[in-house]
């Protein structure tokens, strides 16, 4: 009887699960199927789960189009995110591993400067003063520099640090290691979950980045996907430019068309990546949080 019991709540624990990742999945199936439908089928309302009409002329219309700078928008933000993420990893990790350091004087001081700034926001006007002083205004830099440094990951990755058994470093002391050597020989291998971990977290939250390169990047070869991706989304279906309905190759585009095609291409770069460095995003936080 008792074993039925499991049975029973593992066939229901299944089921649930699998509607969940339903619909968690269907948002962007359906974005998909939109995009790769015909227009005249969308107009209809006729829609609603497979493709009708199946087509790609969406996607080369957007990927070729003058009006909106796609693969410039791709370009930059893939290079801010890589940029930006390995700068992030580096300055993090290290800053981190400073504020281990027992013998660093003033280093709670240092600590509690970082919780603050993460805690009190001055807001959008003194950030610009700001950032202007320094020059950052259209300035591909203000997607790396500023942000090199998040207080939550800079936290997870010292809890992490502190967590390593300090004999290790003992040892490396004995045998004449100075600290940079540990830090490069010993720390940095013992260190691949977390910095893939954070390095998840900086990644993703780089691409995904809309308001400070709408405010700080005007100029069109310093856009990201996301700014491309607004100009598609918004753009009027009156106007004289891009989404009045289009016959590209016998195939009707219309507005839904052209918007489904240019958030999936703003999104499938993230998603693709995701999976590949999942194993790493789970268990460098449990690993974190349970040496902490």
């Amino acid at each position: 009887m008792k074993r039925k019991k499991v049975q029973v709540f593992d066939i229901i624990n299944n089921i649930i699960l699998l509607l969940v990742a339903v619909i968690c999945i269907y948002p962007f199936l359906y974005v998909f199927f939109v995009a790769c439908s015909n227009g005249t089928y969308l107009q209809r309302g006729e829609v609603s789960f497979l493709p009708k009409g199946f087509n790609l002329e969406a996607f080369k219309y957007i990927m070729g189009s003058t009006k909106f700078h796609v693969w410039t928008g791709l370009r930059n933000s893939f290079l801010y995110t890589f940029g930006g993420t390995i700068v992030a990893i580096l300055t993090t990790y290290v800053t981190a591993y400073a504020l281990s350091r027992p013998r660093l004087k003033g280093r709670y001081f240092l600590m509690g400067a970082f919780i603050i700034t993460w805690v009190f926001d001055a807001g959008i006007i003194p950030q610009y003063i700001i950032y202007n002083k320094l020059g950052f205004i259209d300035n591909p830099w203000v997607m790396i520099i500023p942000g090199a440094i998040n207080t939550q990951f800079l936290i997870i990755t010292k809890t992490f640090i502190e967590g390593i058994p300090g004999e290790l470093e003992e040892a490396a002391v004995v045998d004449g290691a100075n600290d940079w050597t540990i830090l490069t020989r010993l720390y940095f291998p013992l260190s691949k979950t977390i910095m893939a971990t954070i390095g998840t977290f900086y990644a993703v939250s780089i691409w995904n980045q809309y308001l400070i390169p709408q405010i700080y990047l005007k100029t069109d070869n310093f856009k990201v996907i996301q700014q491309v991706l607004k100009e598609v989304v918004i753009a009027d279906a009156g106007t004289s430019t891009a989404f009045k309905n289009v016959i590209l190759n016998g195939v009707t585009l219309n507005q839904q068309n052209l918007k489904a095609a240019a958030i999936f291409v703003s999104m499938l770069p993230i998603v693709m990546v995701y999976p590949f460095v999942q194993k790493y995003f789970k268990k460098g936080i449990m690993i974190g949080a349970v040496k902490g």
